[in-house]
């Protein structure tokens, strides 16, 4: 249940504009705010503490359009998206941000911009490292609870989930890397990370121990070891979620990374491997990759763990 806020025609001055001069002198500039949130306990107490306070967000949009000075209405937008988010318990926000008179021919009325965004969304957007897309994409299919991160390095999937309240075991075979993590982790003040050092590749028969039913998520990003597959199975609860993606062979042979072809998977073989599990997410081809500039041929599966033995096919 919820409902929402709305502020229709907020209206201030602010230096907005690419020139200089433009931004020398104060225009009129135009907010509407339509704020998703929680209205019951309002409803039903009477009491301003329980809503969102209107005249505050009011006062909050005029302070920050007022004095910060920008070249863009796009970056005016966004601080006013993260002073809200930050604020005020809002879900989703939908703004329209306008220049009332610009100083542009035959405009004879405002140009603008309209901006909706989640709380979600928001984060995602803010996190740094960011997440892989693939993760933000599919952070839904994610049970909350505990979270197995495998090969994490310096884990920024791990610090991404933890700060939503997933409970992370991080595994890497690079005390460095897991060092840098508890690290970050301590200084944004995540207490929900544990780590541990493991061969995830010792030598046979050894197997590596992460443990029996033991995780509600398990994420394995641009790491393959193929004997590791019944160990990632064994550790998922019935129900439990595998979130992977690596390469696939096209971007060895596309863009020769990486060098060993081992290290890539075969067409379908992502699917072969994890064929005792219900399969929610499968995709093969060129995918965004590491930054904005890049691409990469991977294979992208989420797949849960039957709550009963599927029969043998």
């Amino acid at each position: 249940m919820g409902g929402h806020v709305v502020i229709e025609r907020l209206e201030f001055r602010g230096r907005c504009g690419v020139t200089p001069e433009e931004r020398a002198r104060p225009q009129p500039l135009a907010v509407d705010l339509e704020l998703d949130c929680r209205l019951e306990a309002a409803g039903l107490s009477d009491d301003l503490g329980h809503t969102i306070d209107y005249a505050k967000v009011a006062q909050l949009v005029v302070d920050i359009g007022t004095v910060q000075e920008s070249q863009l209405l796009e970056t005016l937008a966004e601080r006013l998206l993260a002073a809200l988010f930050d604020e005020f318990p809002i879900r989703r926000i939908k703004l329209w941000l306008r220049k009332l008179h610009p100083p542009i021919p035959y405009v004879t009325r405002s140009v603008g911009i309209n901006i909706e965004r989640t709380r979600l969304a928001q984060h995602i957007l803010r996190a740094e490292p960011p997440p892989a897309q693939f993760l933000a994409q599919q952070l839904h299919r994610l049970p909350k609870g505990q979270v197995l991160d495998v090969a994490s390095g310096s884990g920024r999937h791990a610090l991404f989930l933890a700060s939503l309240g997933y409970q992370i075991d991080a595994v890497d075979r690079d005390e460095q890397a897991l060092a840098r993590l508890l690290t970050h982790a301590q200084t944004r003040h995540l207490t929900d990370i544990s780590s541990r050092v493991l061969d995830l590749e010792p030598p046979p028969p050894q197997e590596p121990d992460l443990g029996h039913e033991a995780y509600d998520a398990i994420l394995v990003f641009f790491y393959l070891h193929r004997p590791l597959f019944p160990s990632l199975i064994e550790a998922l609860k019935p129900g439990g979620v595998l979130l992977y993606e690596t390469f696939t062979i096209d971007n060895h042979i596309q863009r020769q990374h990486p060098k060993r072809r081992e290290f890539c998977l075969a067409q379908s073989e992502l699917l072969r491997l994890t064929s005792g599990l219900r399969i929610l997410h499968y995709d093969e081809g060129l995918h965004e990759g590491t930054s904005e500039s890049e691409s990469v041929y991977t294979a992208q599966l989420v797949a849960q763990k039957p709550f009963t033995p599927e029969p043998s096919r």
